[in-house]
């Protein structure tokens, strides 16, 4: 169901996170099987399923999530460099039916991610 995600309920504080940031449009947090030595999750609090999902009104929220992501990435250190990503269906490794950013970093990001 789109409305009973793991991340609408940590949105929903009925799941305890490591929050780094929050605010009107998104929540970040400690990934919990983090791929990286920082691992964050930002995830907007509107539910929308993928990346194709998002419309013309959704602008704000996709930006807002960037700019999440350069505050953290300076907040935790990463001056360096860091990844973004955002998996969209299964088949781009999405897992769950949530919008959501992936910030990695503290170590040098290889190529192909996978």
């Amino acid at each position: 169901m789109l409305n009973d995600n793991i991340f609408l309920k940590i949105i929903d504080k009925h799941i305890p996170a490591r929050i780094l940031h929050e605010d009107d449009l998104c929540l970040a947090f400690h990934d919990i099987g983090p791929q990286a030595p920082v691992h964050v999750l930002i995830v907007p609090r509107k539910v929308i399923r993928t990346h194709d999902d998002l419309t013309a009104e959704d602008a704000a929220i996709i930006a807002r999530l960037h700019l999440v992501a350069i505050q953290l990435a300076k907040q935790l250190g990463l001056e360096k460099g860091y990844r973004l990503i955002i998996n969209c269906k299964d088949s781009g490794g999405q897992s769950v039916p949530h919008l959501h950013m992936h910030l990695l970093g503290g170590r040098p990001m290889s190529w192909p991610p996978g």
